[in-house]
C-alpha cells in the first residue's frame, strides 16, 4: 500500500473509468478529428470526460465512463450488447441517449438532436453539453479546412438550439457553453 494516505479513496471507480477510457481509445484508435490539425479522436473523448467530471463536486464515475464511451455505438460499430456486457446497463443507457441513428440523413439527425433534447435524462444532458462544448472549442481552435465562416456559424447556431432545448442543463457546463459560444465571431 502506498504511503500517501492523505486522501484515501476506493480504487474501483478509478479503475472502471480507466477501463472505459482504454476501451474507447481502442475503438476510436484510427479516428481523427475533422479539424485541420487532425488530432486523435481520443482527445475529444478525454475532453468530454473531463468536462463531465468537472460538472459537479461529487464524482459520478459512471457518467465519466459514459463520456469516454459516448460515441462508440454511433461511430465504431460497437453494439449496445457489447457495451452492456463490459460496463453495465446504466452506462449503456447513457450512451444510447447520446447515439444518433446513422441510417438517417445528417440534417434529420441534427434536427432530432434539437427535438429530443427536452427528453434527455439529467445525466445525458451533462454529456450533451460537454460534447457540444468540446465540438465548439474544436471548431474555434482547428476548424475543418473546407468549412467557411458561414458553415461554422451554422454549426454554432445549431449547437445552441440543442443546448437551449435542454430542460435542466448543468449550470457549470451551461455557463462554459455560453462562454465558448461567445468566442465565435463568425
Amino acid at each position: 500500500m502506498s504511503e500517501n494516505t492523505q486522501n484515501p479513496m476506493p480504487a474501483a471507480p478509478v479503475q472502471r473509468i480507466l477501463a472505459a477510457a482504454k476501451f474507447a481509445s481502442e475503438k476510436h484508435a484510427a479516428q481523427k478529428r475533422k479539424g485541420a490539425a487532425a488530432e486523435p479522436y481520443v482527445n475529444h473523448l478525454i475532453e468530454v470526460a473531463q468536462l463531465a467530471a468537472s460538472s459537479s463536486d461529487l464524482l459520478d464515475a459512471e457518467l465519466v465512463m459514459a463520456a469516454f464511451l459516448h460515441d462508440t455505438i454511433e461511430d465504431t460499430g460497437t453494439t449496445a450488447k457489447e457495451l452492456e456486457q463490459a460496463f453495465g446497463s446504466d452506462i449503456t443507457a447513457l450512451v444510447l441517449e447520446m447515439t444518433d441513428d446513422k441510417s438517417l440523413p445528417k440534417e434529420v439527425r441534427k434536427e432530432l438532436q434539437v427535438t429530443n433534447a427536452p427528453h434527455k435524462s439529467v445525466r445525458a444532458q451533462v454529456l450533451k453539453l460537454a460534447d457540444k462544448i468540446s465540438n465548439l472549442r474544436s471548431i474555434l481552435a482547428s476548424p475543418p479546412a473546407d468549412w467557411s465562416a458561414e458553415r461554422k456559424r451554422q454549426y454554432f447556431v445549431w449547437a445552441k438550439r440543442v443546448v437551449d432545448a435542454l430542460p435542466q442543463p448543468n449550470p457549470i457546463l451551461k455557463a462554459e457553453f455560453e462562454k465558448t459560444f461567445e468566442r465565435f465571431k463568425g
